[in-house]
């Protein structure tokens, strides 16, 4: 009897060390992610409430004085209109394409993995080198895509892609898929090669040609990472920043205008920092808004 009781509440103590033991470690990341994440956020909610200028000690209360001219703010709702358009082509553009040239790397095997590395360059520049690169290339008197239009004898085409409003957008989408299909080339590499290679062989016995290997056996496969990737795709494009800030900020005549680069001019270029305070918590409603709908989304298509 005494032995069952002391070996119970042995059980019961090393229960309890090994609980402790993991709160123990994972106590600096829970302080990390409350400094830098859960208070900012917060913080931002609390400001919003607030008129001021980000250096004055004083702030004026306003209540939701800022919410309100938030939702009759015409530039707020242009910029989240961008945000969408970006959404839209990124869905359109960078998933299929990123899926077509797996496919095709994957095809090729070790001969084309010299690809992969050529392909991955652009995920190893930072989104400032990649936006003041594009600006000389996008230059309409010495940019490259205006020599080679020249040279082409194309010049009727060349126009000021960064500075025509008409097409100014969907030159930095551009931009942006080339920045990040082979982000998602990777992704689909690396869910491609975990395809069972019996079904390939079954495949090839039944005269299966490398179409119906792409369209029966790849794309139902691939689902699951291809739903991960659409909401990787749909959150980044609506936080888009950096890229857009150094190649137009926002312009010409806000055509670029996104609601972070919106929200940036707000707090840290017209010192209302209430209201961009405003403008980034509408930013962490609408994203995770769109977050959680799109796996919800998901999730009931996968039951």
């Amino acid at each position: 009897m005494l032995r069952r009781f002391l070996r119970i509440n042995k059980t019961k103590d090393s229960g309890v060390s090994e609980r402790f033991g993991i709160v123990l470690f994972l106590l600096p990341t829970i302080i990390l992610i409350g400094v830098y994440i859960i208070y900012p956020i917060i913080m931002s909610f609390w400001l919003s409430l607030y008129e001021w200028d980000g250096i004055s000690p004083t702030k004026q209360f306003v209540k939701f004085k800022n919410w309100v001219d938030l939702l009759n703010d015409s530039v707020f709702w242009h910029s989240l209109t961008n945000n969408i358009k970006i959404i839209i082509l990124s869905l359109l553009i960078q998933i299929p394409l990123a899926i077509l040239i797996a496919v095709i790397i994957d095809r090729g095997g070790k001969r084309f993995d010299i690809f992969k590395s050529l392909f991955y360059l652009p995920m190893l520049m930072s989104s400032v080198a990649i936006g003041v690169l594009f600006k000389y290339v996008y230059d309409p008197q010495f940019g490259l895509i205006s020599a080679i239009l020249n040279l082409l004898h194309l010049e009727n085409l060349a126009k000021d892609w960064l500075g025509d409003p008409s097409i100014a957008l969907y030159s930095v989408i551009a931009v942006i898929c080339w920045q990040y299909i082979p982000f998602y080339m990777i992704f689909f590499i690396a869910a491609i090669s975990n395809i069972p290679q019996e079904l390939y062989e079954a495949a090839k016995i039944d005269g299966a040609t490398q179409t119906q290997y792409f369209w029966k056996i790849e794309i139902p496969l691939l689902l699951p990472s291809i739903k991960t990737a659409c909401i990787l795709s749909l959150i980044g494009s609506l936080k888009y920043f950096d890229l857009i800030y150094v190649m137009t900020e926002g312009g010409p005549a806000g055509a670029t205008e996104l609601m972070a680069t919106y929200m940036y001019k707000s707090a840290f270029a017209s010192f209302k920092m209430g209201y961009g305070s405003t403008i980034a918590s509408a930013m962490f409603i609408i994203i995770t808004t769109a977050g959680i709908i799109a796996y919800f989304a998901t999730r009931q298509k996968e039951a």
